[in-house]
C-alpha cells in the first residue's frame, strides 16, 4: 500500500460566507431560527443580501474551513467541492489555492451560481446561517477524485453535503474509495436540523463507513434521540472515536477503551462563533494524522476553536501553528 502523501482531504459544500451583524428583530422579521442553518433559494438569498447591513465576504463552507485550518497548522491537505466559474467561485478557488490546498475539482460551466451563506451574528456572538447551495448541487460521484482520496490518511466529510441527492451518492463513493485504500473516514454531523433531516441515513453511514465522528452535544443527542451519556456510549459502538463539543464546557472524546474530557481554551472575547466546530475538527484531525494521543488531539482542537471565535469568519486570521506554539 502506497504511503499517504496528504494528511486530510475534505469534501463539502464550497461556499462563500457573507457575514454581517444583526439584531434579534432582524432574525424575527425574516423568520429565522437563531443559531441554525436554513437552506434557502436564490431569490431568498438576494432578498436577505439586500436587507442586511455592511458585510464581509470570506470563503467558507464547513469542510473548507476545516481544511483551511489544517493547512494553517502545517498539514498537507486537499479539497473536493463544486463552484461555478463566476466571481464568488473565483474568490473561493483563490483562497483555497493561496493556502496551499490541492483543489482539482473542475468549475461548473453552467447552471446555478456559486453557493453563498448569509451569516447573521447577534450581540451574543451566535451565528444564524442561511445557505443557498447553488453550484454545490452539481457535485457528483464523478467529481470524487480517487487518486486524491487514496493519497490522504483521512477523508473528512461534512454532514451539510448530504442534502442534494447527487452529492449523497458522491459522499458514499468517497467513503468507499477511502476504505478500499485502507484509509480512515471522518464525518461531521454539522447541524441539528441536518441530523433531523437525515437521521436514519447518518446512523447507517456511521455504522458502515465512519471511523471518526464529530458533533456538538445537540447533534449527538438528536442522532441517537437520547440523553448525552447514553448517546455517547452508543456512538462508540458505531465508530472508533467520537469527538463531541459542549460549548463553554469544552469537549468529550470517547473511544471504546478510553474517554477524555478537554477544557475549552480561554479566549479574551468571543466575537463570532462561525467555524468553531470546523476548526475544532481541524485541530483534532491534525493530531490524529500525526499520531497524537486523544488528550493532545483535544487540546489542539480547543486551541484552534479559540482562535476562530476571537474574530469574524470561519478561517484563521493568523497561522494556527504559530497560535498553538505560543500557547504550548
Amino acid at each position: 500500500m502506497q504511503t499517504p502523501s496528504l494528511d486530510v482531504v475534505g469534501i463539502g459544500n464550497a461556499i462563500v460566507d457573507i457575514i454581517a451583524h444583526a439584531d434579534e428583530a432582524f432574525l424575527k422579521r425574516h423568520g429565522m431560527h437563531k443559531g441554525a442553518m436554513t437552506l434557502i433559494d436564490e431569490a431568498k438569498a438576494e432578498a436577505l443580501y439586500a436587507d442586511m447591513g455592511p458585510a464581509v465576504q470570506l470563503s467558507g463552507g464547513s469542510a473548507g474551513n476545516t481544511i483551511a485550518g489544517l493547512a494553517s497548522l502545517g498539514a498537507r491537505t486537499g479539497y473536493i467541492g463544486k463552484v461555478r466559474n463566476d466571481t464568488l467561485g473565483g474568490i473561493f478557488r483563490h483562497d483555497i489555492a493561496s493556502a496551499g490546498i490541492a483543489f482539482p475539482t473542475a468549475d461548473a460551466e453552467d447552471g446555478p451560481a456559486t453557493a453563498r451563506c448569509l451569516i447573521f451574528v447577534t450581540a451574543d456572538a451566535q451565528r444564524t446561517m442561511n445557505t443557498y447551495l447553488g453550484a454545490c448541487g452539481n457535485l457528483t460521484p464523478d467529481d470524487m477524485d480517487a487518486a486524491l482520496i487514496e493519497s490522504a490518511k483521512i477523508t473528512y466529510l461534512e454532514g451539510y453535503l448530504y442534502d442534494p441527492p447527487l452529492a449523497q451518492e458522491a459522499f458514499h463513493r468517497a467513503a468507499e474509495i477511502a476504505h478500499r485504500a485502507r484509509r480512515k473516514v471522518a464525518l461531521s454531523l454539522s447541524d441539528v436540523f441536518c441530523v433531523e433531516r437525515h437521521r436514519a441515513e447518518f446512523l447507517r453511514l456511521a455504522d458502515n463507513h465512519i471511523d471518526y465522528l464529530f458533533a456538538n452535544e445537540g447533534e449527538l443527542t438528536a442522532l441517537f434521540q437520547t440523553g448525552f451519556d447514553t448517546a455517547l456510549a452508543q456512538a462508540t459502538q458505531l465508530v472508533e472515536i467520537a469527538a463531541i463539543t459542549r460549548g463553554a464546557g469544552g469537549s468529550v472524546i470517547a473511544a471504546k477503551s478510553e474517554s477524555v474530557t478537554v477544557a475549552a481554551a480561554p479566549v479574551a472575547q468571543i466575537v463570532d462563533t462561525t467555524g468553531a466546530g470546523d476548526l475544532y475538527a481541524a485541530g483534532f484531525l491534525y493530531g490524529l494524522a500525526n499520531d497524537r494521543r486523544l488528550a493532545e488531539c483535544g487540546r489542539l482542537a480547543s486551541l484552534a476553536a479559540a482562535e476562530i471565535i476571537s474574530h469574524f469568519g470561519g478561517r484563521p486570521e493568523i497561522p494556527l501553528k504559530d497560535y498553538v506554539a505560543a500557547r504550548s
